[in-house]
C-alpha cells in the first residue's frame, strides 16, 4: 500500500503561494482591460468576502459579438447573528443603489449580500461598509463563515447574553492576517513577521460553519453546521452550551462519497470555555481534513470517517479537560414568528416576510423603499434572520403606529395573508449569477409556491404548515435537505424531490424522485397531499407523516434522547 501523501488540490497551492491572502489582488482590481481577475486571485477574494461572478442569462449573446462575459461581483457581510443598526441598514441600502443591482439580499447565514457591483467600485463600497462598523472579511473563503444565532429580541435578557457570546466567537476566529486591511482600506503594508496562528498559512481545507441556538426555537438549523452551541438556561440563567459538530449540507450529484450530514452532540461546556473549545475543533479540521479533495473537505466527513468517540477524544486531549455530559433541551421548530410581538421590556418587534430574502423596489411592492423609510425613523435595530426574513426590533410603543402604517404603505405586509407553505420557503441565489447553479431557484420560487398551493387547496391542506426549500444545485446553500420537501437542481428546469425532513431541523430528508419537471414533481406531489390529508394523526407535519407512513424510509435524526 503507498504512503505517498495524496496530492493537493490547486486552491492548497494558491493559499500556500498568496502571502497570507494578498496573491496579486492589487495587481488585477487595478488591471483596466478587462472586467475580471485573474483565476488565482478568483479563490483568495472570498476571503475578504467576495465572490467573482457573471450573468449567464448574457453569456451566449456576449460571446457571439466577441465580449468578454459581463464580469461583476457579489459582496458578503460578516455580521454575527445577524444584528445591524438603523444607520448601518441605510448604508447597505445606498451601496445597493449606488454600485449594485438595486437591491439588498438577505441570506441564510443572516448576512447582506450585494449583487452586481463592477470591479473598480469594490473597493469604494467595502470602504463604506467598513465606515459603518460592518465589514466582509471572512465571510466567505476557507475560514469560519458569519456565526449564526438566534438574536430573539422579545423572550428574555438571557438571548441577548447568549448573542453577545456569538459575537465574541466571531471575532475569536477571524483571521489575523492584514492583508484585507491593506488592500481595501490603504492601510500600511505589514513589514515581516506576520503569521496565523490558528489558521496557519493555508488556512482551513474548506469552510467552517458556526451556529449558536436558544431552545426550544432551532431557526439556525443547528445540526447543518461545522460547530453548534446549544445555549442551556436553568433557572433563568445561561449555565453554558451543549456542543455539536460534524454538521453539513453540501453534496455532489453523482458523487456517492459526497452526502448530507447531522452534527453529533458531543457534551456540555460553561460559557468560558465557548471560545477555547471553539478554536480547537477549528484546528482539528484544519489538521484532519482532507486538502486533495475539496469535495471531501469538509469537517463532517472527519466525523463520518474516524466516528464521534475518536473525535471528542482527541478534542480533550488538546483542550487538556473534559467535555461534561450533554444536558437535556427541546426544540419544538426552525422556523420564523411573523407579525408583532410585545417584548420583555415593553418595546415592540414585527418580523417581515421577504421573498428569498430579496428587499427590491417592485411596481406592487416597493419593500427597498418602504424600509429605507422606516430605518430614517427607527430607534431600535434591524435583525437579519437564518430564514432570509427581518425582525424589525426594539420599536418604543409611541413608534408603533407610524412604523405600522410604513410597513402598510410599502406592501411589507404580506405575511398576514400568505400561506404558511411561502411564508416559511427558502431559495438560493441560483441563476443567473451563481455559478455552481444547474437550475433556477429564486426566481423559481414564487411560481413553484403557487403550484403547491393549489395542490393544497384542493386537498384542504391550504394552512398545512410544510417547510418547502430549493437550490439551483446540489451545495445546499438554502439547507434542502433538512426540510419536508425540497428541490435540488439537477439541470434546467429539472430536479431531484427530496423528501421527510421535519420542522425542528433534526432529520434530514431522503431522495424520493430524481431529475424531474414541474409536471412530474406535482404528479408526484398531489397523491401524498391527498393521503395527508386522509391519514395524518393529530398535529403531525408533512415530513413526519411520509416518514411514518412508509413513502420514504427513516433517515438520519438528532434529538436530545440521541444526545
Amino acid at each position: 500500500m503507498s504512503t505517498q501523501p495524496k496530492p493537493l488540490s490547486e486552491v492548497e497551492h494558491i493559499k500556500a503561494n498568496s502571502r497570507l491572502l494578498r496573491g496579486t489582488l492589487a495587481e488585477s482590481l487595478a488591471d483596466p482591460v478587462t472586467g475580471a481577475i485573474s483565476s488565482t486571485d478568483t479563490s483568495l477574494i472570498k476571503f475578504h468576502g467576495s465572490y467573482q461572478q457573471d450573468d449567464r442569462d448574457s453569456r451566449e449573446e456576449r460571446r457571439q459579438q466577441k465580449l468578454e462575459p459581463d464580469y461583476s461581483f457579489m459582496l458578503r457581510t460578516r455580521l454575527p447573528g445577524g444584528v445591524c443598526t438603523p444607520a448601518q441598514w441605510l448604508v447597505m441600502d445606498g451601496l445597493s443603489r449606488e454600485h449594485a443591482n438595486g437591491s439588498l439580499r438577505i441570506t441564510t447565514r443572516q448576512a447582506f449580500q450585494l449583487h452586481g457591483i463592477l470591479k473598480g467600485d469594490l473597493k469604494p463600497t467595502i470602504a463604506r461598509i467598513n465606515a459603518s462598523l460592518i465589514d466582509t472579511i471572512a465571510a466567505c473563503g476557507d475560514v469560519n463563515r458569519n456565526v449564526l444565532c438566534n438574536p430573539n429580541p422579545a423572550d428574555t435578557r438571557l438571548h441577548e447574553v447568549v448573542y453577545s457570546w456569538a459575537v465574541r466567537l466571531s471575532e475569536h476566529l477571524l483571521p489575523k492576517t492584514r492583508a484585507y486591511y491593506e488592500l481595501w482600506l490603504d492601510e500600511e503594508k505589514v513589514a515581516g513577521g506576520e503569521e496565523e496562528p490558528m489558521y496557519g498559512a493555508t488556512y482551513l481545507p474548506r469552510k467552517f460553519k458556526v451556529a449558536v441556538a436558544v431552545p426550544p426555537e432551532n431557526d439556525v438549523d443547528l445540526f447543518a453546521h461545522d460547530l453548534g452551541y446549544i445555549a442551556i438556561i436553568e433557572d433563568g440563567a445561561l449555565v453554558g452550551f451543549n456542543v455539536s459538530v460534524g454538521g453539513g449540507l453540501g453534496a455532489t450529484h453523482g458523487d456517492a462519497n459526497t452526502f448530507p450530514r447531522l452534527a453529533d452532540v458531543i457534551g456540555f461546556v460553561p460559557p468560558e470555555r465557548m471560545l477555547g473549545v471553539a478554536e480547537e475543533v477549528l484546528k482539528m479540521h484544519r489538521d484532519f481534513g482532507d486538502r486533495g479533495n475539496r469535495k471531501r473537505a469538509r469537517l463532517k466527513y472527519v466525523l463520518e470517517d474516524r466516528g464521534p468517540a475518536w473525535f471528542t477524544q482527541e478534542l480533550e486531549r488538546r483542550l487538556g479537560f473534559s467535555l461534561e455530559p450533554a444536558r437535556p433541551f427541546t426544540f419544538e421548530h426552525n422556523g420564523d414568528r411573523f407579525g408583532w410581538r410585545e417584548g420583555h421590556d415593553g418595546r415592540w418587534h414585527v418580523t417581515l416576510h421577504l421573498d428569498s430574502g430579496r428587499v427590491a423596489d417592485r411596481t406592487d411592492a416597493p419593500h427597498l423603499t418602504g424600509l429605507r423609510e422606516i430605518a430614517r425613523i427607527h430607534t431600535g435595530d434591524f435583525r437579519l434572520t437564518p430564514n432570509q426574513n427581518l425582525v424589525i426590533a426594539g420599536i418604543q410603543p409611541e413608534a408603533r403606529e407610524r412604523i405600522e402604517t410604513l410597513i402598510r404603505e410599502h406592501r411589507l405586509d404580506g405575511f398576514k395573508n400568505a400561506s404558511p407553505l411561502r411564508r416559511n420557503a427558502l431559495a438560493c441565489v441560483a441563476l443567473p449569477t451563481c455559478g455552481l447553479a444547474m437550475a433556477e431557484a429564486e426566481r423559481y420560487l414564487p411560481t413553484f409556491v403557487e403550484r403547491v398551493e393549489e395542490r393544497l387547496t384542493a386537498h384542504g391542506l391550504q394552512d398545512a404548515n410544510i417547510l418547502l426549500r430549493i437550490t439551483g444545485c446540489p451545495n445546499g446553500c438554502a439547507r434542502p435537505y433538512l426540510a419536508e420537501i425540497a428541490l435540488v437542481g439537477k439541470a434546467p428546469g429539472r430536479y431531484n424531490l427530496h423528501l421527510g425532513g421535519d420542522v425542528r431541523g433534526q432529520r434530514l430528508n431522503r431522495l424520493y424522485r430524481e431529475n424531474v419537471d414541474e409536471a412530474t414533481l406535482l404528479a408526484v406531489l398531489d397523491p401524498l397531499f391527498a393521503a395527508y390529508a386522509r391519514e395524518r394523526l393529530r398535529g403531525e407535519g408533512f415530513g413526519d407523516y411520509v416518514v411514518r407512513a412508509g413513502h420514504v424510509p427513516a433517515a438520519p435524526s438528532r434529538s436530545p434522547q440521541a444526545a
